[in-house]
């Protein structure tokens, strides 16, 4: 009698086997035939594909003097294919000066995917990074008795001289999240982590090369593969010429040091930043070789913040450096004169709201004004702006044309520098006041913003671009620390002029304020005989000490140089604000600074302000 039961048993077991062999066929299918992994592993085995790096792009001053270059360094690489099972790890380690356990320990971070991506056992990895020439020339003897290590030869940057490293920038170690952005880099490559390193990464990087050598069974070398047709040369980075006077930046450190704030100069006839000075600062040279990670640990934990640029991140009430942009606005929209006369008596007195000023002569015009820096003057000025329904139908409509005006100057945006990391500073509009207000404010409730105080806030970069702004009488370009990228035409972004909504006669007058400051106002002690300084104070009130603020031009007629300087907590803006400028103009315009004016620099150079944890 037939067992059915057996034969249902077999045709069950007949269909498992069946359905076995037809997946395992489909996945050697797609292995063999849909993946070329297999491929890439077989070709790994036999060639081997040497990365050559190229060397990174020089860094040059205006006057060509060399700032940052390249020092060769070595890498120790490993393909862990080759070494496994064949390393004798006590004599390895004493070779390179390192512990069991380090060796250890990185081998294991080597082999995990999720510290290293794309880990594979067939290829390069690092092991070791910036060995130097001794250290280099103690392994390279021994190396025959390590089967799987590679020395990679490479360069690391070299800073010429201890500033400016906010606008440098430094290199660093690729992270994964480089490394899925941009497959150019691998595990172990550097990248611009900071300033023009960062900003200008792709144009300084160069390509790399790469050599393919024939391996044995063995995993020895045997030579170029085809006599080294599938190789390719190394294409060096390009080289770039920064605007940067590096004798001016190196006076401008100088005379921050033991203060907090920062410099910005800038050529208003090119929109070159001449010196960007953010204090407190570091030493670049800081940021180099294996001690980078703990010295940029070091200062990220300091509470003055040595890391963040002052210069282009710092958001400050500009004080009464900002009066000249509302000279600018109310003259060009009629709400004043040159002839219009404000009173003051110790300040702005209206309905019952005052803001105070300093005494002098009384009433002024709009050049005496700016001369004696008067609060109420520009106090005056926005209320009858705000205030004035036969030009503008609501207060409202009023502040947006306001606001326009400041756009245009360059304010409340990004200005657009080829550095990382710009704020944009704070300019406040009519829906900004509604919200704070539910709507129900006028002039008076926002008088403050006359002033450069209340809710307006600049960076020291926006304040230096304002005062370049008035050297051109009414245009600039967008500032730019990198004058020239060798092989390559400038962006064009930094070549055209941007006008602002103020017309030419209204600068003609506060350029006349500016110079009247300078002659007998505010800014007297920036006064020269040999060029002409236009100069403008500011006085930021602060929770605690006042801020000290500058800026000013030169020569009057035919300017070279603008500048801004903010000292925080450094009181009036001539305690601190118009000498460093001052210094820093006689450097720029005249090549160095006279006997007794080098004198005045050390003075500076060594008076500090003692700042406290409240500060912070």
């Amino acid at each position: 009698m037939k067992d059915y039961e057996l034969e249902n048993r077999r045709l069950v077991i007949g269909g498992v086997a069946v359905f076995i062999v037809v997946v395992y066929i489909i996945r050697l299918f797609a292995l063999q035939i849909m993946s070329d992994d297999y491929k890439k592993n077989a070709d790994s085995n036999a060639f081997l594909k040497k990365i050559e790096y190229p060397s990174r792009g020089a860094i040059y001053d205006r006057n060509g003097k060399l700032m940052v270059y390249n020092q060769p360094a070595y890498d120790i690489m490993v393909v862990m294919n080759e070494e496994s099972g064949r390393l004798d790890t006590t004599d390895f380690c004493n070779s390179l000066g390192i512990s069991k356990e380090f060796f250890i320990q990185r081998m294991n971070e080597i082999k995990d995917p999720s510290k290293n991506p794309g880990y594979s056992r067939f290829t390069q990895q690092l092991f070791m990074n910036q060995l130097s020439d001794k250290e280099f020339s103690l392994f390279q003897e021994k190396i025959f008795r390590f089967p799987g290590f590679y020395v990679q030869k490479r360069s690391i940057r070299q800073y010429q001289y201890g500033y400016a490293p906010h606008v440098l920038g430094d290199v660093g170690e690729v992270s994964p999240a480089d490394i899925e952005e941009d497959d150019y880099y691998q595990p172990g490559d550097y990248i611009g982590k900071l300033g023009v390193e960062k900003s200008y990464e792709k144009q300084l990087r160069g390509v790399k090369g790469v050599q393919v050598l024939l391996r044995d069974a063995h995993g020895r070398i045997q030579g170029s593969y085809q006599n080294g047709k599938f190789d390719h040369r190394p294409l060096p980075g390009k080289d770039l010429t920064l605007g940067l006077d590096i004798k001016l930046q190196a006076l401008g450190e100088r005379l921050m040091q033991g203060k907090i704030g920062a410099i910005v100069a800038i050529d208003p006839s090119t929109g070159e930043v001449l010196c960007m000075v953010s204090s407190p600062s570091y030493d670049p040279r800081m940021m180099v070789g294996r001690q980078r990670s703990k010295n940029t640990v070091r200062l990220t934990r300091n509470v003055w913040k040595p890391l963040l640029n002052r210069s282009i991140m710092g958001q400050y009430p500009p004080g009464s450096t900002f009066k000249t942009s509302q000279a600018l606005t109310y003259m060009t929209e009629g709400i004043i004169t040159p002839s219009t006369m404000f009173p003051c008596y110790h300040g702005f007195y209206y309905k019952g709201l005052h803001v105070g000023c300093h005494g002098h002569a009384s009433p002024v015009n709009l050049v005496e004004a700016i001369s004696t820096s008067c609060n109420s003057y520009f106090c005056w000025g926005l209320y009858h702006m705000m205030s004035n329904r036969y030009k503008y139908r609501h207060v409202q409509d009023a502040m947006n044309i306001w606001r326009d005006y400041m756009v245009s100057m360059g304010f409340g945006y990004k200005l657009g520098i080829d550095l990382p990391g710009e704020k944009r500073g704070l300019i406040p509009n009519s829906q900004f006041y509604d919200k704070a207000y539910d709507g129900s404010w006028n002039g008076l409730t926002v008088i403050s913003i006359a002033i450069g105080q209340g809710e307006v806030n600049l960076t020291p970069l926006q304040i230096a671009n304002l005062c370049s702004t008035i050297a051109n009488r009414g245009y600039y370009y967008v500032p730019h620390v990198v004058r020239k990228v060798q092989g390559e035409p400038l962006d064009t972004m930094y070549t055209r002029r941007h006008y602002t909504k103020a017309n030419r006669r209204a600068y003609d007058y506060v350029v006349a304020g500016m110079r009247s400051s300078v002659i007998k106002g505010t800014c007297k002690s920036a006064n020269r005989s040999d060029y002409l300084v236009c100069g403008k104070t500011g006085t930021a009130q602060n929770r605690g000490q006042d801020h000290s603020v500058f800026m000013g031009f030169a020569p009057m007629n035919s300017p070279k140089i603008a500048i801004a300087v903010y000292v925080e907590n450094g009181g009036f803006g001539a305690d601190y604000g118009v000498p460093i400028g001052a210094l820093m103009m006689e450097q720029y315009i005249k090549g160095k600074l006279s006997p007794s004016s080098e004198k005045r620099a050390e003075e500076f150079q060594k008076r500090h302000i003692a700042y406290g944890s409240r500060n912070r």
